[in-house]
């Protein structure tokens, strides 16, 4: 009887386990197919007009995409040692960790996705795809330096424009909105360091253009 009753209670745990696992690969198909699905809707938005080429895109985004889920779910932020930031000496946070670990996924993932868009795509499509992958990042970022160096000239501009877009391509073999951010704020740095550099004082134009929104949300109201 108690064998009988080992063996019942063996033969539930491998039924819990087998559930389990079906449930985890369900969760891991749906997710897969929403990615697939997002792939699809980024490649109809270019209105190509190729079928052959929308099926070869739409594989390579949603192949990447997948990767980097795969890879972030696999990889958490306490796979990385807690430790200092040694620019800072500040503690890493939870999100600094993530970061590391991210960043250690193979470059083949990036570069697969990076050829398979200029084999099939123009400059203009490719920054379209890119844009999706940082929902805008580039422009809305670019916009707000002009509104704060109202006077910014072209060649300020371009060097900006080439940080950001260098931001953008490294952030989209980042999973979350959290970390694309902070890939974004390494460049924003670089950014205002070279505008201080340029003979400008990226604190005294952040200042200035504080003063400008409280005058104009004073006058509105």
């Amino acid at each position: 009887m108690e064998i009988l009753i080992k063996n019942i209670k063996k033969q539930i745990a491998l039924f819990t386990l087998f559930l389990l696992t079906a449930s985890v690969c369900v969760a891991q198909q749906n997710e897969e197919a929403k990615l697939i699905e997002k792939a699809g809707n980024w490649v109809a938005e270019l209105n190509l007009n190729n079928k052959e080429k929308e099926i070869q895109v739409t594989e390579d985004i949603s192949t990447h995409l997948i990767a980097v889920r795969n890879w972030h779910n696999s990889h958490p932020f306490d796979s990385v040692p807690a430790g200092i930031n040694p620019v800072t000496g500040q503690p890493l946070s939870e999100l600094d960790r993530s970061i590391i670990a991210d960043s250690a996924m193979p470059n083949s993932v990036h570069e697969a996705l990076m050829a398979g868009l200029k084999a099939n795509l123009n400059d203009n499509q490719i920054e379209a795809i890119l844009d999706k992958y940082t929902i805008g990042k580039v422009a809305f970022t670019l916009k707000g330096y002009h509104a704060i160096v109202t006077d910014l000239t072209e060649e300020e501009e371009s060097i900006i424009l080439k940080n950001l877009k260098e931001a953008r391509e490294i952030a989209v073999d980042f999973k979350n909105m959290k970390q694309i951010s902070a890939i974004f704020e390494i460049y924003k740095t670089k950014n205002e360091q070279y505008l201080n550099s340029n003979g400008r004082s990226w604190r005294q134009l952040y200042k200035d253009y504080g003063k400008r929104m409280k005058a104009e949300k004073a006058k509105k109201n």
